[in-house]
């Protein structure tokens, strides 16, 4: 089983380093959108979406914003031209406030989880509750990864799923070898807090390594830097470091709630396209909690450092 979970594991990274480096922006956002809409079927399948009409419309919540997000400046354009305003133009970055929804809700989420994670087991939820929330995050996940990917460059992109994936490799060993209280048990028994801290450790281990990076290709010409070094030039990295431990504690809490929808279903992975993993959700579920969070500490660093 370990051995499956490896190979998969190795093709996966690779797939997904392959779009990061290969794919131009659209198509990465495309690329993500696939997986997007596939977590989202199995949403559905995790919160009991039934019949057809409701699927399609699910999908298409999701879908149709993505168009507009994608062709967001376009739309502005054409809004500028039709009512003669251009001032609307000015409003180009009002889709980076979206961040805030899926932030709030995942740290939200971190707190309920490990202060009342079996009244959270008991609890039910109406269906448009359900809906909304797999809505919300899968689309806030999609929409902040492609912009990483469209303004900040392949190697940030890279950087956050190294994060994620390193977190994901060291907790699952840490837990293995120290592991002994139990994170959330009534959630997810498996995981213990010293496989949190295994996850962190390496958290920090990356921000170092970043750091590091940033400084021996600092002196590098403009023209061959990667767009995130040269927007990293001057950042304080410590608070690149502090931004890389929060988001795997976050992203470790992405994967307990998707664990805690799963247990409250009554199943063990929210599908068997990939063997030794489960489903698309089994796979990215700290990727789509991390996702927004991450997005929005660049954000917010930069523009401290800018102003």
């Amino acid at each position: 089983m370990l051995v499956k979970r490896i190979l998969t594991a190795l093709v996966l990274a690779a797939a997904a380093t392959a779009a990061v480096l290969l794919l131009p922006a659209t198509y990465f956002s495309l690329f993500i959108a696939l997986i997007t809409l596939a977590a989202a079927y199995e949403w559905m399948l995790l919160t009991d979406v039934t019949k057809l009409g409701s699927k399609i419309l699910f999908l298409l919540a999701l879908i149709v914003p993505m168009l507009g997000v994608t062709y967001w400046t376009v739309l502005l354009e054409l809004t500028s031209e039709a009512m003669e305003w251009p001032e609307i133009k000015d409003y180009s970055d009002a889709l980076e406030w979206f961040v805030i929804l899926p932030v709030s809700f995942w740290i939200l989420t971190m707190v309920l989880i490990r202060k009342t994670s079996p009244q959270l087991l008991s609890m039910e939820f109406k269906p448009r509750f359900k809906a909304f929330i797999g809505w919300m995050v899968l689309l806030g996940a999609w929409m902040f990864l492609s912009k990483l990917r469209a303004y900040y460059g392949t190697g940030m992109v890279l950087y956050f799923l190294i994060l994620i994936w390193a977190a994901d490799i060291s907790a699952y060993f840490a837990g293995k070898t120290w592991g002994k209280e139990k994170l959330a048990p009534e959630v997810s028994p498996g995981k213990t807090v010293q496989g949190m801290y295994g996850a962190l450790a390496s958290a920090a281990l990356c921000g170092l390594g970043f750091a590091i990076y940033g400084w021996l290709t600092a002196n590098e010409p403009a023209e061959t830097q990667d767009s995130s070094l040269r927007f990293l030039g001057g950042l304080v990295w410590t608070d690149m470091l502090i931004l890389s431990v929060m988001t795997v504690l976050v992203s470790i809490y992405g994967d307990l709630f998707f664990s805690l929808v799963k247990r409250k279903k009554g199943v063990k992975d929210s599908g068997n396209l990939l063997p030794g993993h489960g489903g698309i959700l089994d796979r990215v579920d700290s990727v789509i909690a991390a996702a927004p969070f991450f997005y929005a500490g660049i954000l917010l660093i930069g523009r401290i450092f800018y102003s």
